[in-house]
């Protein structure tokens, strides 16, 4: 058990105790602080409190954090489109509504199950639950990960990603009719202060970049590849939806009115990077997958 310490500042004064702690450490969710608060692990200068408790300036707030529950990760055989592997790195296409590593809850049918299955190597930098995992994509969305099988070649990607140096290019469909060919947006991404299962458009957010170039138009749809600077999560959907352009079928940050595709239409469709041994760029491009063809050709076929 680890005991972490918060001094409530002015400006959460009158806070109640769960929202100011969810805002002060982002990886607890105010349903997770709220049970501990039940349970008496968390106190206010020595003393428990109750979950309705407003924060006071100055108050010390000690956690007895739980240790995590190691779980055991189970390998499974399960198809996976592999597009590249050698002795350091593997490339693998995710099909839409894969999961990509367990969690509790959700501990079968993942990414990770998968690949444990096929190359048994995988680094162990993420731990029990997410290894080899360098990065993720959403459940619902399709498309290339680039996934490490030892520790040097996990350090080497990761540092990529941190550099900027990872090549990722995604295909949208968005709600709206773009009429510049090109953009950049460049804005801060944290979570959103109103729904803490959604990320926003924030002032205080991380830093986040996203170059899109419209590949073609449908009307009231627009069809965009976005190449990600920066790698926040969902970035994609959130800064299209900032300016002004959802992505059809995304259930999160779309409108209700939208095309049901089981998700966002969204692609990875393009990964390159250095590969950590000999330094060579590799490049993957993998197409769209039929249902998200299907569909551009239904939108083709209406104009």
């Amino acid at each position: 058990m680890t005991q972490v310490t918060y001094t409530i500042e002015e400006q959460q004064q009158g806070e109640r105790i769960d929202k100011a702690l969810s805002s002060l450490q982002s990886e607890w969710s105010r349903t997770q602080i709220g049970n501990w608060i039940s349970e008496g692990v968390i106190k206010v200068n020595g003393d428990a409190v109750k979950a309705k408790y407003k924060v006071k300036a100055g108050d010390i707030i000690a956690i007895d954090v739980p240790e995590v529950e190691e779980l055991d990760v189970v390998a499974e055989n399960l198809e996976l489109d592999i597009v590249y592997e050698d002795a350091d790195v593997l490339v693998v296409n995710k099909p839409k509504g894969m999961v990509v590593h367990p969690a509790p809850g959700h501990m079968g049918g993942t990414l990770v199950n998968g690949l444990m299955y096929h190359c048994k190597d995988l680094s162990g930098i993420n731990g029990v639950l997410r290894p080899g995992i360098v990065h993720r994509i959403d459940k619902d969305t399709s498309g290339l990960l680039m996934v490490a099988k030892n520790d040097t070649a996990h350090e080497s990607l990761v540092n990529q990603l941190v550099n900027k140096t990872v090549t990722r290019k995604y295909i949208a469909l968005v709600h709206g009719h773009i009429a510049h060919d090109k953009g950049t947006i460049d804005a801060p991404i944290g979570r959103d202060q109103k729904d803490r299962q959604k990320q926003a458009v924030v002032d205080n957010g991380k830093h986040a970049v996203t170059h899109f170039q419209v590949v073609e138009r449908f009307g009231d749809y627009t069809l965009v590849e976005c190449r990600l600077e920066t790698g926040r999560t969902h970035q994609i959907r959130v800064h299209m939806n900032y300016i002004g352009f959802p992505l059809v079928g995304d259930p999160k940050y779309g409108p209700k009115k939208t095309i049901d595709f089981g998700g966002q239409v969204l692609h990875a469709a393009t990964l390159g990077f250095d590969h950590p041994s000999s330094g060579e760029y590799l490049e993957f491009e993998t197409p769209l997958p039929a249902d998200y063809e299907q569909l551009l050709n239904d939108l083709r076929n209406r104009h």
